[in-house]
């Protein structure tokens, strides 16, 4: 068999591989494919691999056999091995891997199609070594991601630049490079050892050789053993970590030395970013496969070789995530966490300048860190209080900052997620497990066998006690009806651990009312009555609990005939108790609903007939009440007014974000539930333009989204690996406001851009952007603006300064008598503002800001205020990022009255706007016809919602509206009082067919087609 003009070199390094040898050069030798040679170069091998290499050259004079009397590492073996190749393609196998069988086949059919630089094919991996199986599947799957067909740009940024911390994969292995090109790239790399990390420059010299890559990783040809070489997850001791780190470290020097010898910033950014990410690696194995024992001095060895700060950012991420997981529980199995912030500040202490990476990283962990400091002091306090009332919840709410009111987590047995404020309803003895039936009742269960304390008290999330001596007005089911878990609340109800201890401590036993169930819970009279009222309940199950109570406590007998027959109950299961009536309580409850519920089969029960353990609990309190009252057990008693928020959900207050490798970009955006497709649109077209290079925090300020909606966002905007999308619900916020508009193409959201100094008070500077808007160009450089100390950045607003030239018009007197401008000519567009959030917090509140909008004289509302509160520290942007689209021809018929110099920057910025603005009533979603509508649709045809915008312009054209019948509401384009309007109109009506072919020819003459 011939190996002259092979079309495949296959590179086979070996070193010390005699047992895997033959199964690796069996592999090659089944093929059915013929045309290729083997390269082994045997890198002084101790074992018999030569012996092995050569019997197998003698057989197949395709392979050839490379023995080097000194061992030099892989690299070299690759390199010396590529030197001798004479195919057009050639490919690298690792002496104890394998090919699967037709791969050589399968890969050569590809390459003819397209003849690429770079082929990548799939690999299947198998597990060796006790490697687990499930490292074997991520491993198989991470390499095997489909990806485009790349040019160099594409192949070194997905590699190397993805903002995905570990990238796509850069194995010179499962690929084929054109021979030449591999050749040629091999000639100019190093000739120093390489190892660990070799393949990571190696691809970066290659890739920056070659023009196009394709991936069919359909071709599962490269049978990967990980696990028999260096790639372990067992114990790594010391000083094999410190070798592998100076290894690694050789290599990342190899790639920026070959990076400075280009001009290509493209291949130097690539070579950072290698060093990034092997130094990621490094110190990943630092914390998974280092021993506890020799962690501090293996860190502090590190940081020698990677560098200090480099070290220290890695053990603050660290730092970080541990702290972070260990809020998920109140007692985590380690606080090691503690340690390595600490170290990592002990290395970086007497450096002068800290590089942004290091410092965002340490705030991050810092805050995880104080914040879990924070719940352990709270749980320590709760322990040591001799008052205990539990508030039970099952999701995340508002608390009062009490010592007394606790909260637990309910059901928490089967939660894949644990609130650190909250303790847990399933640690030690406890039935978490039946929450789905018991409800609060697991967490009655829990308080009784593991809580000490000398008064017991349950309420939930929802329903708190009145402690305040004001009697408030109850509603038709005998509750107070609150809005928000706050301040005021607290003060309001007396929600404070002194009051509470004060009322709690002069009784033996409180309770909500004992409603009059003759008035109250629609009228139904008796407790029996309410029960067979209940559509989901079953009669039988009030019948059985009964029958098992008389049964098993006959004293109580006439007590449960009193009250089913009776007209007074108490509801939600809320009491406070002593101890002892507490457990003497607990003693006798449970047993019988244990009983009930060991006889009941729950299998037909709807979810809230599973419930019904629950509601009987709230029978047998009553039950439990009236036979101490009657048998003189001289408790003194208390009945509380029962407090129902209807909004528990905790305030939102978004937190920074963990991002530490590339500048933030922060940008707001306000919408409500109707505009989710414009606003998806939008922020589409801006992340479509966006730098890869920033990351961008997207936050919509609303108060109406569905989740559904939101999730669906959120699952469309995971293509972009560059950004974070929050929601946040702002109606607390704006509790109060008589905030109205007075155009009817605004909406009230257009005040939420006055909440976002508050609502983001961790930023200095943000961008607002509004929804019916799109994107052109990068955000990034309108954020990056300098505001040279201005409260906002902004465009001016060439509508209104037109209209302030417009005869006889009212806008000048408008603006110098209700918004008091001294040069109304400064006046701008809100829809696109650079805000300076952290001069704006030192100028005003946010009461002030929503107090002024209050104001019902202004026409453009929040713009109005912004206009009148912030003249003179306005810096003004470049015109193209705010260009306001043509609505109802105001170009022609109201622009030009602008002042000539701001007519011609508009004018100009139409030519290449960054920013397209549509305001007005002409929206490309009502008129798809509109002015830049093209540049609207070929987003918006690509995000999730393009049907429901066609539906809105279905449905705004579905019937011929003469001009004038809808559209007067809307603010016309022409100015007040302008003599044009008296004559366009009668002789070309908005709408008509006269009017748009003048429009048309007013563009040709502008030069617009």
């Amino acid at each position: 068999m011939s190996s002259n003009n092979p079309f495949f070199s296959v590179i086979i390094p070996c070193y010390n591989c005699a047992k895997y040898l033959p199964e690796c050069l069996n592999s090659l030798i089944t093929q059915d494919y013929t045309q290729w040679e083997a390269i082994v170069v045997n890198d002084a091998s101790t074992d018999n691999s030569y012996d092995v290499a050569s019997r197998f050259a003698t057989q197949d004079n395709r392979i050839r056999l490379l023995n080097k009397e000194k061992n030099e590492g892989l690299h070299l073996a690759r390199k010396s091995g590529t030197a001798l190749s004479a195919g057009k393609y050639v490919l690298f196998l690792d002496s104890d891997d394998a090919f699967a069988k037709g791969t050589l086949n399968k890969i050569h059919s590809t390459i003819q199609k397209e003849l690429p630089d770079i082929l990548r094919f799939g690999l299947i991996c198998r597990e060796q070594k006790g490697m687990s199986s499930r490292a074997a599947r991520d491993f198989e799957a991470w390499a095997n991601v489909d990806s485009p067909v790349s040019d160099q740009e594409q192949l070194l940024s997905d590699v190397f630049i993805s903002a995905n911390e570990y990238g796509r994969d850069w194995h010179v292995t499962h690929k084929a490079f054109q021979g030449d090109i591999c050749r040629k790239a091999f000639n100019v790399m190093t000739d120093s050892r390489l190892e660990r990390a070799e393949d990571s420059y190696e691809f970066l010299v290659l890739a920056s050789m070659s023009d196009l890559e394709l991936t069919d990783t359909s071709i599962h040809g490269y049978i990967y053993n990980i696990g028999r070489g260096v790639t372990t997850n067992s114990a790594l001791p010391l000083n094999q970590f410190l070798i592998s780190a100076k290894q690694m470290k050789s290599c990342w020097m190899e790639a920026e030395h070959f990076a400075s010898s280009t001009d290509s910033m493209l291949v130097k950014e690539s070579a950072v970013r290698l060093k990034e990410r092997l130094t990621f690696t490094l110190m990943n194995e630092w914390k998974d496969r280092v021993s506890e024992n020799e962690k501090v001095e293996a860190a502090k060895s590190i940081a020698s070789i990677i560098g200090k700060t480099e070290a220290a950012t890695a053990l603050m991420r660290f730092a970080r995530d541990d702290a972070y997981a260990s809020l998920e529980y109140l007692n985590p199995k380690t606080s090691s966490f503690l340690a390595w912030a600490d170290l990592a500040e002990e290395l970086t202490s007497g450096i002068d300048t800290l590089p942004v990476s290091y410092t965002q990283m340490r705030d991050a962990a810092l805050r995880h860190i104080q914040e879990f400091k924070g719940t352990q002091t709270l749980h320590k306090q709760q322990e040591e209080q001799r008052i205990k009332i539990f508030v039970s919840t099952h999701k995340r709410t508002s608390t009062f900052p009490s010592d007394i009111l606790q909260p637990v987590h309910v059901g928490s047995a089967k939660s894949p997620t644990r609130f650190p404020y909250c303790w847990s309803d399933d640690e030690g003895e406890n039935i978490s497990n039946r929450n789905p039936r018991y409800c609060e009742l697991t967490t009655q269960y829990w308080a009784w066998k593991n809580i000490d304390a000398d008064y017991y008290g349950f309420c939930h999330y929802r329903r708190y006690f009145d402690f305040s001596e004001t009697p408030h007005e109850e509603n038709a089911f005998g509750e107070v009806i609150d809005d928000y878990i706050d301040a005021d609340a607290a003060k309001k109800y007396r929600l404070d651990d002194e009051s509470i201890a004060n009322v709690v401590k002069q009784y033996d036993v409180i309770t909500t009312p004992f409603g009059n169930l003759k008035k109250i819970i629609d009228k139904h009279g008796t407790p029996r009555a309410l029960w067979e009222a209940a559509p989901l309940l079953h009669d039988d199950d009030l019948k059985r609990c009964y029958q098992i109570l008389c049964s098993m406590y006959p004293d109580y007998k006439q007590d449960a005939q009193a009250f089913f027959n009776g007209n007074k109950a108490c509801f939600c299961n809320m009491f406070i108790m002593k101890r002892e009536i507490f457990f003497d309580y607990c003693e006798w409850m449970f047993p019988i609903l244990e009983e009930f519920d060991k006889n009941t089969d729950y299998s037909t029960y709807s979810k809230e007939a599973l419930r019904t353990p629950g509601h009987l609990s709230e029978r047998l309190l009553n039950i439990y009440l009236l036979h101490h009252k009657r048998i003189g057990s001289n408790w003194k008693f208390k009945e509380l007014q029962c407090v129902h928020f209807t909004n528990p959900e905790p305030a939102e207050q978004l937190k920074p974000l963990d991002i530490t490798d590339k500048p933030i970009v922060p940008v707001v955006f306000a919408a409500d539930d109707n505009y989710v497709p414009q606003l998806t649109t939008t922020v589409y077209s801006a992340m479509k333009n966006a730098d890869p290079h920033y990351f961008y925090d997207v936050t919509v300020l609303q108060r109406n989204i569905a989740w559904d909606k939101q999730e669906r966002l959120r699952g469309f905007f995971k293509q972009f690996p560059n950004m974070n999308l929050r929601f946040t619900n702002v109606d607390r916020e704006l509790a109060g406001y008589d905030l109205s508009t007075n155009n009817a193409h605004i909406s009230v959201e257009t005040y939420y851009r006055f909440l976002i100094q508050k609502v983001l008070p961790f930023y200095d500077k943000v961008l607002y952007l509004d929804s019916d808007i799109i994107i052109n160009g990068d955000i990034a450089k309108l954020y990056n603006i300098d505001l040279q100390g201005k409260m906002l950045g902004a465009i001016r607003d060439i509508d209104f300064l037109a209209n302030l030239n417009v005869k006889h018009g009212k806008r000048m007197g408008y603006a110098q008598t209700v918004l008091k401008m001294k040069n109304p000519y400064d006046y701008f567009q809100a829809g696109v503002l650079v805000l300076n959030t952290k001069a704006m917090r030192e100028h005003y509140t946010i009461k002030q800001w929503l107090t002024y909008a209050s104001n019902p004289d202004f026409i453009y509302n929040d713009q109005d205020v912004l206009n009148a509160h912030c003249e003179g520290n306005v810096l003004y942007l470049p015109w193209e990022w705010n260009v306001v689209h043509d609505c109802g021809g105001r170009v022609g018929n109201l622009f030009v009255q602008a002042p000539n110099d701001i007519y011609d920057a508009y004018m100009k910025s139409r030519n290449d706007p960054q920013i397209v603005h549509y305001a007005g009533f002409q929206k490309p979603w009502t008129d798809p016809d509109c002015d830049f509508a093209s540049m609207y649709w070929k987003y918006a045809r690509e995000t999730p919602f393009y049907e429901r915008l066609l539906k809105r312009v279905v449905k705004a054209n579905e019937s011929e509206i003469p001009a004038g019948v809808l559209r007067p509401k809307h603010e016309r384009a022409v100015g007040e009082d302008n003599p044009i309007r008296k004559i366009v109109d009668p002789l070309m009506p908005i709408g008509s067919r006269r009017r748009d072919a003048v429009k048309a020819i007013g563009r040709a003459v502008r030069g617009r087609h």
